[in-house]
Parts: C-alpha cells; structure tokens; sequence
C-alpha cells in the first residue's frame, strides 16, 4: 500500500480561536470550514504551500463512533515543523505573541529547535537541521 498523510486532527477547546491563533499568528491558511445542516463544524489549516492539514476538532464533539468523548485538549504529542531558520522563525512567532517552552532555541547534534504551545496546550516543535545535512 502506498499511502501520504494529508490530515491530523488536534483537539481544540474552542475553533474559532484555534482557527485565529492558527491564520494569524502560525501563518497557516484556512482550507475548510464546512458546517452540515444538523451537523459539527469542520475547520482544517495549513502550512501555505503544503499539502498536510490540521484539522481542529471542536473538544466535547461527538463522533458518530463515539471515539471523540475521550479526546482532550493538548494531551498529544509534538506535531514537528521543518524550518529553515529555527531562530528567525522564533522571532517572528513569539513577536505575534506565540509563547515557547524555552527562552531561545536550544542547539543539538541533529540541529535547532524550538517548541510552542496554542492556546489549548497542543504543542508543536520547529526544527532546523544542520546545516551541513540535508533531511531529504
């Protein structure tokens, strides 16, 4: 089977400021908001450029399955982000008021990183790979 991931979903306390944190300060860009007559609203972002969504799934929504009751804000692990300049990147999110988990970016062997939060907890971890290696 050969198979592309195109969608993950993150729990979010509430979508719509999940969806603002997302497009105005992450710089990602909306791709879906669909509401169903009689059914849950179904919001997705994006990197610009990328093919992956995030799809943020509304905390306290049933699924049909009934999967959703035990899905919780911010309970997953990093979502990782490749940049090609962990520092400026740093700089540019935290300027917009995105808060991090450290003060700077910490230095590795396998390159730089640095990890923020959303609102809900979720976290997401930029890395910059060295610059002597390629990721490919």
């Amino acid at each position: 089977m050969e198979a592309r991931i195109t969608q993950l979903t993150i729990v979010v306390k509430n979508q719509e400021a999940a969806l603002e944190f997302y497009t105005k300060k992450v710089g990602f860009e909306k791709r879906t908001d669909y509401t169903p007559p009689g059914g849950n609203r179904w919001v997705t972002v994006g990197p610009k450029g990328e093919d992956v969504e995030l799809a943020l799934f509304q905390a306290g929504t049933n699924d049909a399955n009934g999967w959703s009751s035990r899905w919780q804000a911010g309970n997953n692990p990093p979502i990782v982000l490749r940049v090609d300049d962990c520092r400026k990147a740093f700089a540019e999110l935290k300027s917009k008021g995105v808060e991090f988990k450290q003060a700077q970016p910490d230095e590795y062997a396998w390159g730089i990183s640095a990890t923020f939060s959303d609102p809900d907890g979720n976290l997401f971890s930029m890395n910059q790979p060295p610059a002597a290696k390629s990721w490919s």
